[in-house]
């Protein structure tokens, strides 16, 4: 029986234009901390993604948070470092900007709120390449609140990446559950439902904004539209 369901966030939780996302999100960074640190655009942008690699590649032995400045350091130098609690605050200011690319789905609150009232254990298993303040933020912007959920995934507390299947694993060994008491719900066909589904998982694919790099066939997967999820979540029962 399913007790723990866990949650994407961007695409999933918070329908958005990803794209545009990301590119207000770099001209604020940039912006922020271009002229302080010293460098250009190109510089920067080029060292977040690389220092973001150095997560996604981490393969369980330090934490994420680690992997991301010990590299971005070595990128855009040691000096980087003293301005840690900047990019917290980055995160708690210009970066609401990227709300504008969000969208609001009333159902999101009230999928969380009938899972909750039902005993069901809640998981925001977002990719952990952020730090707490920015995805506290962009659960805020879904309607829901870091609260809601058991566990919120972050480069804090985390020390590997969708999509490496030991993600779920670390999630479920936090949570003291077996694999085949989880339930995956996300967007992404390959970083949510596959990987979640190579460490025991189940997995359910929501349709409103679904990425599918591989071309999978979605056939395979349960998957609907948040809408039809909600009415799934109000059929499951109750958790003993």
């Amino acid at each position: 029986m399913i007790k723990y369901v866990f949650f994407d966030l961007d695409g999933t939780l918070l329908p958005m234009d990803q794209d545009e996302f990301v590119r207000v999100y770099f001209t604020e960074l940039c912006k922020r901390f271009c002229p302080v640190l010293g460098i250009d655009d190109k510089t920067l942008v080029k060292s977040v993604w690389k220092a973001t690699g150095a997560m996604i590649k981490n393969d369980g032995s330090e934490p994420n948070v680690k992997a991301f400045w010990k590299t971005f350091a070595k990128l855009c130098g040691k000096g980087v470092l003293n301005h840690v609690k900047d990019f917290d605050n980055f995160y708690m200011n210009e970066f609401n900007e990227c709300k504008a690319f969000c969208k609001f789905n009333p159902n999101i609150p009230e999928i969380i709120r009938v899972l909750k009232n039902k005993g069901y254990t809640l998981v925001a298993a977002t990719n952990p390449l952020f730090p707490p303040v920015a995805i506290y933020n962009r659960l805020s912007w879904a309607g829901v609140s870091k609260d809601d959920f058991a566990l919120v995934t972050t480069y804090e507390n985390s020390s590997t990446c969708k999509p490496n299947p030991a993600y779920f694993t670390e999630i479920i060994g936090k949570l003291g559950a077996e694999p085949e008491e989880c339930m995956m719900v996300g967007n992404d066909v390959d970083e949510d439902i596959i990987a979640s589904s190579e460490a025991g998982m189940s997995g359910y694919l929501l349709t409103d904004c679904i990425i599918n790099r591989s071309e999978s066939d979605i056939s395979d997967f349960r998957h609907s539209t948040v809408r039809e999820f909600l009415t799934y979540a109000r059929m499951l029962p109750d958790v003993k």
